[in-house]
This record gives C-alpha cells, structure tokens and sequence, in this order.
C-alpha cells in the first residue's frame, strides 16, 4: 500500500483558494501550514476547512488556548488570548494549523466548533477551564479539571501565587528542601465572575 503526502505548498494554495480573503496570515514553518483568521470568521472558517475540494479536514486532533501576556518579553503589542487548533485530512493525508485571536483580552470569545467535530467539546471545555476563553455555542461549557468552585483560570500568567514557602528535592542533600518562594509575586488578582450564565454554568 502506497501512502502519499501532500506537499505544504499545495496544502496553503488550497486553503488560500478555499478562505480567500478571509487569511489574515498563511505561513509554511518547519514543513507545516498554520494560518490565522479573525474570531468573527472563525466558525464559517472552519465548516469551509471541513468541506471544501483540495482541503477536507475531517479529523480536529487538537485545541488549546495561549496566553501571550508574557509573549516576547512583554514587548508583544496584539491580543492576549488564542486558541491553537490542529487538523488531519485523512483522505489527502494533510494537516494545518489554525490560529484564532480573541478580540476582547478581558472577556475572550470565540465560537465553538464542537457541532462541527464534536472532538472539540473537552478540547474547549479545557481551554474555558484553564484560560478563562469562552466558547459561543458550546452546549455544556463546565470546568473539566478544576473544581466547580475554583476563582480564576490557572494558566493566566497574571494567576496569584499563594504562600511564602517553596519545596524541591535537592539532589546533593538527597532530601526535600523548603525555601522562600522565588516567583515574584503580582498585585493583580482574577476577577469573580457573576455574569448570569458565564460558560452556561447555571443551565
């Protein structure tokens, strides 16, 4: 059985040609496609992935959310929240990469595509639970990792550290050692949520 792999370059023209003016950015890294779009285009984005000829992304293998607020050393000037989201065309043996920013940096909103592959439910369950990213449409967007009530989302970089104490295991001692913290402490603190139905967690 012969298994044949569609080339990058074929890979971005035919997502050019499927998108059209809907790429903000396209480039090939490393062998590998990764395209960017505007929140506002992203679900239509993504039903156009999955059926469009030269494309046909049956498979999402992936969705995490990333936080840029450290990004470049804190010289990074775009917008804070993104969603990353991997995808596998079975059928021509491709992938992509897709990234989507969310507009607003202190409520991050994107569409859900979980009706579209529903392998994106806990993949986006996940990045609502550890980035605070909300996604429109999900029909059951509940914390997956933390418990139900946590304050805050763990992966923000703006995330309070707690205590004045630290362990490690010290390999010269050959015993676990405490000392003081050494993560500098921020003055910010994650806002409490109360909007009615945040994530639809009064359903």
């Amino acid at each position: 059985m012969t298994t044949f792999s569609v080339r990058p370059e074929v890979t971005r023209d035919a997502v050019l040609t499927a998108l059209g003016d809907k790429v903000q950015n396209i480039v090939i890294a490393l062998g590998e496609v990764t395209v960017q779009v505007a929140a506002d285009n992203y679900l239509a984005v993504a039903q156009i992935l999955r059926d469009a000829p030269g494309c046909q992304f049956e498979q999402l293998i992936d969705l995490c959310g990333v936080d840029y607020l450290d990004y470049k050393n804190g010289d990074y000037q775009g917008s804070r929240f993104c969603i990353v989201v991997h995808f596998l065309s079975v059928s021509l043996n491709q992938r992509l990469r897709l990234k989507v920013f969310a507009a607003d940096d202190n409520m991050p909103v994107v569409a859900s595509v979980s009706k579209i592959w529903t392998t994106a439910n806990w993949f986006e369950r996940e990045a609502f639970d550890l980035f605070g990213i909300v996604f429109e449409g999900h029909e059951d967007l509940r914390r997956i990792l933390t418990d139900y009530g946590f304050i805050g989302h763990p992966f923000r970089k703006d995330f309070p550290t707690e205590g004045h104490v630290e362990m490690r295991y010290d390999a010269e001692q050959a015993r676990v050692v405490y000392q003081p913290v050494t993560i500098e402490a921020r003055e910010n603190v994650p806002r409490v949520i109360r909007e009615d139905n945040y994530g639809g967690l009064n359903k």
